[in-house]
């Protein structure tokens, strides 16, 4: 069986699922709204069952909100608090101007959503590479961290070469949150993001395991919709299309459907242990938006896949090609399709102080 937690070299330790608020997030649902409260039964009983750390960010508008309702809660009956994994996501209209005063006051934003003191992990993303001041930004983070604002840094959506850049320059990142899956298998080409991981103790923090929900009995047999509920499926819709194709996914369906039968497993836990056990990968990160998933997502912990059924997923995989370039190269290629659908000026217009 996996390791049940994931230990960061400082001791900071967290389940190796942790819980996601991307899909709780406003103009998330193309469709019709969440059920709210029961999102919120949904992550009490996922501190319940131990699955104690939420991600969420500073652009998932009302996500930060969200959890910090939770954590008062808590500290008002007395109960353990959550760990939370936020995110600071400057606007690409503004990364030329970034100071620190601009990154305090976002953090400390964050913070008054969250009701916390300090932030457990902060995870750095700067849109274009471009745009200089990158480095310079993610050492005002040091500050805040020097300043006890921030606990832990990392990073988000970087690829290798740009990782590389704030690890030669001396910023203590610890993780990189990463789109990494059966359907996209970017970070792990050669000299990628999971070589780099094991090279400079660098966890990988792995999102779009289930693809948004396409890694699921509901999609086998089925032909391919005209439209989507949910920004996410709009998103992996994208990397079907240009992994596998419609054909090649249905056929993973039935290859994980197979192999996670015998086991008890759904076709979202198979993907998921599966790339729990790809090397640099902390832990993974499963979208939570209702009760209906909790129980499966804290089964994941007590199994796992044998060697020869790994084997057997990546042998199919070799067939097909992955996405081109590196991690989150493609969303940001200018006039590019997996680009077309990011939103990259949020930070200021998200709701609340």
């Amino acid at each position: 069986m996996p390791a049940s937690h994931f230990v960061f070299p400082d001791g900071y330790t967290i389940p190796r699922v942790i819980n996601g608020g991307w899909q709780l997030s406003t103009g998330h649902a193309l469709g019709a709204p969440l059920d709210m409260k029961d999102a919120h039964d949904a992550f009490a009983r996922l501190l319940d069952l131990g699955l104690d750390t939420f991600d969420g960010a500073d652009i998932y508008t009302g996500v930060e909100d969200f959890y910090g309702t939770i954590v008062r809660e808590r500290r008002r009956a007395g109960l353990t608090l959550p760990r939370i994994h936020t995110k600071f996501v400057p606007d690409l209209k503004d990364l030329a101007h970034v100071d620190y005063a601009y990154v305090e006051r976002i953090l400390t934003r964050s913070l008054a959503r969250l009701g916390l003191e300090a932030l457990d992990l902060v995870q750095f993303h700067w849109w274009d590479y471009e745009v200089p001041g990158m480095v310079e930004c993610a050492g005002h983070l040091v500050r805040a961290q020097g300043k006890g604002i921030v606990r832990r840094i990392g990073t988000t959506n970087f690829n290798r070469a740009q990782l590389e850049r704030l690890l030669d320059a001396g910023i203590p990142v610890v993780s990189n949150q990463c789109q990494y899956s059966a359907l996209d298998r970017r970070p792990e080409r050669k000299d990628g993001l999971t070589e780099l991981a094991r090279e400079r103790n660098v966890a990988l923090l792995c999102y779009g395991t289930v693809a948004g929900g396409f890694l699921s009995e509901k999609w086998i047999g089925r032909e391919r919709p005209a439209s989507f509920e949910n920004r996410s499926l709009v998103k992996y819709d994208l990397v079907i299309e240009d992994s596998l194709g419609w054909e090649g996914f249905q056929k993973l369906l039935g290859l994980l459907e197979e192999i996670g039968r015998p086991k008890g497993l759904g076709i979202a836990q198979t993907a998921s242990l599966y790339a729990l056990g790809k090397p640099g990968v902390g832990a993974v990160i499963l979208g939570t938006r209702s009760s209906r998933h909790i129980d499966a997502a804290a089964a994941l912990l007590a199994n796992d896949l044998t060697p020869d059924e790994r084997s057997a997923i990546d042998a199919f995989l070799a067939d097909y090609p992955t996405l081109d370039g590196d991690a989150f190269d493609l969303e940001r290629l200018v006039g590019g399709k997996h680009r077309a659908i990011m939103r990259m000026n949020l930070t200021e217009s998200t709701t609340g102080r």
